[in-house]
């Protein structure tokens, strides 16, 4: 089991209840990469400390998170795929889209996150992020993509890009 997939044993029913409903939502809705980085989320959720995860209705937490990584990816714009409404996903949980986006703003304060936030990005859409790229260079902001081979391997071996162009 990784690191991503380790819950404390206090809180795996609950981890196993949101992830029901998050991997629902995605197989419905959206796809496979979603459903990972929706699973990732729970568990970096679940091992907060204190876990926010212990409080609140399943169904909040399940929406909020899907709300939260389809924020991060875009979602909500009509020229992405997949694509779904804010409305529409709310609506899937039970939920009022002012309930929904509440949990998600809570979801991305607590996990210090924000659109294009390379930690919650879709692995296929890595490449067009243009946040996941950005290292300092002798106090220069660069693309990583753009300086020489050497110094990706090093921003790279630092965990500064999330592979090797």
């Amino acid at each position: 089991m990784s690191e991503t997939e380790r819950i404390p044993a206090v809180l795996q029913g609950k981890y196993d209840e949101i992830v029901e409903l998050t991997d629902r939502c995605c197989q419905q809705y959206l796809n496979e990469e979603y459903r990972d980085l929706c699973r990732r989320m729970v568990a970096k959720l679940c091992r907060k400390r204190p876990s926010p995860i212990a409080t609140g209705k399943t169904n909040t937490w399940a929406c909020g998170i899907v709300y939260s990584v389809g924020r991060v990816n875009f979602l909500f714009d009509k020229s992405q795929t997949p694509h779904i409404r804010a409305d529409e996903l709310c609506q899937h949980f039970g939920l009022s889209p002012k309930t929904g986006s509440a949990k998600s703003t809570a979801i991305m304060e607590l996990l210090k996150s924000g659109q294009a936030d390379p930690n919650w990005t879709l692995p296929s859409r890595m490449a067009a992020n243009p946040v996941a790229w950005l290292i300092q260079v002798n106090g220069l902001i660069v693309d990583a993509r753009h300086v020489p081979r050497d110094i990706q391997e090093e921003a790279f071996r630092l965990g500064l890009i999330p592979y090797l162009p």
